[in-house]
């Protein structure tokens, strides 16, 4: 038996008993008899791979032709692309690092036998020594490929990249007998390439590092047989599946814990580093690792929608929204190399025959143009964009995998700078300043509050009928109210109005809910939504009173309201005081709590605030923010911090909208631009510091690589500097900055 999945081509790699075939690009096989898994790679017959491995060896992975390679992204690398890059980046740092080492070794023979051994003339008629030999043979190894990528860029008519700097200047200086300079050309090149590439492999790394999040298996769940639980694969788990998950074992999708309870250890999906007490009725997500005790989960989600896949497809499709720096550069590589290429031939060509022309200088032939056609090759290597294309986006990739070891998701180079030029930052109260979780305080009935410690029966009246009119919604208020009544109810009480039969119901957003209750109309929800339904209206002598308020009335009778608080967490006012010290000149709330409860929490953070707000109101008053800020400063940006499904328009408007804890929040997650992994509104200072900090390190790129090579583009036209000069204008600036480029990476300091 095999578990398979086809693509769109239908081509069949592996041959099975069951006569079935599929596709050279399956994700994730299954070899039923020994549970090998391989990915993207060719059985070839009854099990046996074109890597060959027999798979005698349970757990065995293949990623490509490579038997003991492994890809984070968890994708096949056949002959389409998954998006994260690694099926070209982890063939070309192996295959980088064997041509450097073999052109390193034939370089150091060619300095061997120029410089110290006797150098041997092989060809007279050529004046070719061994020495030239082996440094031809050096720049083979190391260039091969970029003659080969600018052979055939030429055909398509691409001439004027890297490409066709490096070896126009290599060929160049061969011709002119400078054998070593040329092969150290195109030998340090190569070495900026895999510098550059175990860079991208190391952030990259640091990512999948974080986001390990694969299942490797599903245990099926039997109440009715404990010892037959079976081992399959989580892509054949069907929603509402029973999974156990034993102490040690990664959770393989996301369900709610039916039975036991646990630690979990969830720092590969929120960053927290403290284990997780869980307990039946919590949500469990892929990833999570089990450290104690048996947990029985009823699944959710399937595995190509858990959170975990849905963050990896976040990461890897960060990379391709660009900076507007990085489309800059990218557009200015393309002006910028036909220019320098064209001044490289004025260079060689122009000087001799000015000096001629001017100062009756007679031409001899080539041995005039020999010195001016030098400084034109040193000018070409010196002018390659390597620095530039190279280090601006490394810098931002850096910048996204530091970012995601701290649980900040950040969908792409363009969302890092617009978080870095935040002029104001726009929060949403509940979940995101304050726990989000709500809890009953007081209930007033209609002829005011009773003093004494336990329930009176006006309260159990007003209870009850505001329990008939949320038992059956999913709102947070709702489930407080329901929590309380469960707790001050008798059980039968609890049930009986709970399950009470409520005729066209009704629920308005921002509002309330109405409905028929014993053929009578029934109303809970905010004061005005009350006070409208009703002909004699509501007392105002709870007005003082801080929290959120349900009012309730029946059957035209107004019979009280339910007074409900959420606290501010304990990190709200560090968030806010390091976003003021990072300069960010306006913080403002925005719920659609009530005035007295909004500017309770606004003066304890000593934020601005807009309170009673519905969710099109919300996006109305961010505009409003928003314009207010970019009239100061057409460069500042306005960030968005909620976490629901009623902020993803303000979420969506936002330069940079930042999800809060938005693992589980499918809206959330499609409409920011920024995941936080946990709800921990500090956060969202470090994504901002974060941002600046990577930033500043692209503009240090770019600045070092233009300064220098400004600086050796003079000396290289005045023949001053020679090749070896130019190696470092280009290979060495690169380098520096592909370094420079790791430090975003490590997210010390902003």
């Amino acid at each position: 038996m095999a578990y398979y999945k086809t693509n769109k081509d239908g081509d069949g790699c592996c041959s099975h008993s069951d006569g079935k075939e599929h596709s050279n690009e399956h994700i994730y096989e299954v070899h039923g008899h020994d549970k090998n898994e391989h990915y993207g790679e060719s059985c070839g017959g009854s099990g046996t791979c074109r890597c060959e491995d027999t798979h005698k060896e349970d757990g065995v992975r293949h990623n490509g032709a490579n038997a003991s390679s492994k890809c984070g992204c968890g994708t096949g690398h056949g002959r389409s692309a998954c998006g994260c890059g690694c099926e070209e980046n982890f063939g070309s740092l192996k295959q980088t690092a064997f041509q450097f080492g073999t052109a390193a070794v034939f370089f150091i023979l060619g300095i061997l036998f120029a410089f110290i051994f006797y150098d041997i003339k092989l060809f007279n008629f050529l004046n070719l020594k061994l020495s030239s030999v082996f440094f031809l043979a050096s720049w083979t190894a190391a260039g091969y490929k970029v003659l080969f990528t600018s052979f055939k860029n030429i055909l398509r008519g691409k001439i004027f990249d890297e490409n066709f700097l490096m070896s126009i200047a290599t060929i160049g200086a061969f011709c002119l007998g400078e054998w070593s300079e040329g092969a150290a050309v195109m030998l340090f090149y190569n070495l900026g390439e895999l510098v550059q590439n175990s860079a991208v492999e190391k952030s990259r790394k640091s990512i999948i590092g974080l986001m390990d999040l694969r299942p490797e298996f599903a245990r099926i769940y039997n109440p009715e047989d404990l010892n037959g639980e079976k081992l399959i694969n989580p892509e054949s788990v069907k929603i509402g599946t029973l999974i156990c998950i034993k102490p040690g074992e990664k959770i393989p999708l996301d369900g709610i814990i039916t039975e036991g309870s646990a630690d979990l250890d969830t720092s590969s999906m929120t960053g927290e580093s403290l284990p997780r007490a869980v307990k039946p009725g919590d949500e469990v997500l892929a990833g999570f690792v089990n450290l104690t005790g048996v947990i029985i989960v009823k699944t959710e989600r399937d595995v190509q929608n858990t959170a975990a896949a849905k963050m990896l497809r976040l990461i890897e499709n960060a990379q391709n929204r660009k900076a507007k720096v990085e489309r800059f550069i990218t557009a200015f590589a393309k002006v910028y190399t036909p220019i320098v290429t064209a001044a490289a031939v004025l260079i060689s060509v122009i000087p001799p025959i000015l000096n001629s022309l001017i100062f009756s200088a007679p031409l001899n032939g080539f041995e005039s143009f020999s010195p001016w056609i030098s400084r034109g090759l040193v000018f070409l290597v010196i002018s390659c964009p390597c620095a530039f294309v190279i280090s601006v986006p490394l810098g931002y990739f850096g910048g996204i995998g530091g970012a995601a070891k701290k649980g900040i998701l950040i969908k792409g180079a363009d969302y890092v700078d617009a978080l870095s030029k935040a002029g104001a930052v726009v929060l949403d109260k509940t979940g995101t300043l304050t726990n989000g979780v709500l809890s009953v305080q007081k209930i007033i009935p209609s002829k005011g509050a009773s003093d004494t410690g336990m329930i009176t029966a006006e309260q159990k009246e007003v209870l009850t009928y505001v329990l008939v009119a949320e038992a059956h919604s999913g709102h947070p208020i709702a489930n407080a109210i329901r929590k309380y009544a469960s707790e001050n109810l008798s059980g039968t009480e609890y049930e009986e109005f709970k399950k009470a039969d409520i005729q066209n119901y009704s629920e308005i957003a921002g509002k309330g809910i109405s409905g028929l209750y014993k053929g009578k109309p029934l109303f809970a929800g905010t004061e005005s939504f009350v006070s409208d339904n009703l002909n004699g209206g509501i007392s105002r002598s709870e007005n003082s009173l801080s929290g959120t308020r349900v009012y309730a009335a029946f059957d035209g009778k107004y019979l009280g309201c339910i007074v409900l608080s959420d606290t501010v967490k304990t990190d709200s006012e560090d968030a806010v005081k390091e976003l003021q010290a990072l300069g960010v000149k306006r913080i403002e709330m925005l719920t659609g709590d009530n005035e007295v409860s909004a500017k309770e929490i606004a003066e304890k953070l000593k934020i601005r605030y807009s309170a009673n707000l519905l969710p099109h109101e919300k996006v109305e008053r961010f505009e409003t923010i928003s314009s207010e800020i970019k009239a100061e400063n057409k460069n500042n940006t306005v960030i968005f911090a909620g976490d629901g499904i009623n902020d993803a328009p303000v979420l969506a408007r936002a330069d940079a909208g930042i999800a809060m804890g938005g693992v589980g929040s499918d809206a959330a997650i499609e409409a920011a631009d920024v995941v936080l992994m946990n709800d921990n509104p500090v956060l969202i200072a470090e994504a901002v510091k974060l941002s600046r900090f990577t930033r500043k390190i692209v503009w240090e790129n770019i600045g070092l690589a233009f300064f220098i090579k400004i600086g050796f583009l003079g000396l290289g036209a005045f023949g001053i500097a020679d090749m070896w000069g130019a190696v470092f204008a280009d290979v060495g600036v690169a380098l520096l900055a592909v370094f420079n480029s790791l430090r975003a990476a490590k997210c010390r300091k902003a």
